[in-house]
């Protein structure tokens, strides 16, 4: 009876110890305010154009998806008119976040374990330039390190007749090399969907895999169990999704939108 009562608390504890955030549309509800419901606790869970281009109005928005008969999350941006921010003007950016002002808990300290989950689709006519445009980062808060991502998934053109290409890039300074890359064509416009197990540390694990929700096909997927899944000094890291592009080749650029649908947080 003893054995049972600790195999039950322990179990027990385990459960407490997982906490889930899943932010979905709600058309009922502004989008900034269905974001920041989930996101933050005081302040503003996204970085955007608003301000350099308010003609358009917000730049994400929610759309009713008819594939996943749900509403989605759609992500604008604006080669001739958005910025980043009104702060930086070599670069564009509308991306939602974990940061300071986020629950405590969505933070990843050294030794925790998450499990990120979420759909997005990019149009069938995407371009990137060959220059960086990322759809999602893994970015330290704090410590020399900050300013460059960790992880991020990134579009970039090819010269020639070759493929534009997928780039799963990774870096714990100032810079990032490949980790794996793929034919961007393969991921434009259908719902593909994401997983991305980390568990955060000197010696920590990655295992991220893409499907395309449709056939169930495995666009990517790359797992390894002992690599440097952090950046010295950090505070914390953190997700970040949306479209985040360099302007030096600007011409290769258009106007775009990226949807994002039922992105999932679990601390495990």
């Amino acid at each position: 009876l003893c054995c049972l009562s600790l195999l039950v608390f322990f179990c027990t504890a385990s459960v407490w110890a997982q906490q889930t955030l899943l932010l979905q549309g709600l058309e009922s509800q502004e989008t900034y305010t269905v974001i920041n419901e989930k996101l933050a606790d005081v302040g503003d869970a996204f970085e955007i154009s608003d301000c350099s281009h308010s003609k358009f109005g917000p730049h994400i928005t929610q759309v009713f998806d008819k594939a996943l008969k749900k509403h989605v999350f759609r992500f604008h941006i604006h080669r001739d008119h958005d910025t980043d921010r009104c702060k930086k003007f070599d670069r564009q950016r509308t991306e939602i976040k974990v940061y300071d002002k986020s629950p405590d808990w969505l933070k990843g300290v050294e030794n925790s374990k998450f499990t990120y989950k979420w759909k997005f689709r990019l149009d069938r006519n995407f371009q990137p330039s060959r220059h960086f445009t990322h759809w999602f980062q893994m970015k330290a808060v704090g410590g020399p390190y900050s300013s460059h991502p960790m992880i991020t998934f990134t579009a970039r053109k090819r010269h020639g007749e070759r493929p534009d290409r997928f780039e799963l890039r990774y870096g714990t300074q100032h810079d990032s090399s490949k980790l794996m890359e793929a034919h961007l064509p393969l991921f434009l416009g259908r719902w593909l969907q994401v997983s991305v197990n980390a568990r955060f540390g000197e010696k920590g694990a990655l295992a991220i895999r893409i499907t395309s929700i449709n056939t169930g096909a495995q666009l990517l997927h790359y797992e390894n169990n002992s690599i440097k899944l952090w950046k010295d000094s950090a505070d914390f890291l953190r997700p970040k999704w949306g479209i985040y592009r360099s302007l030096k080749h600007k011409g290769a650029l258009r106007d775009e939108v990226v949807d994002f649908a039922d992105i999932e947080i679990q601390a495990n």
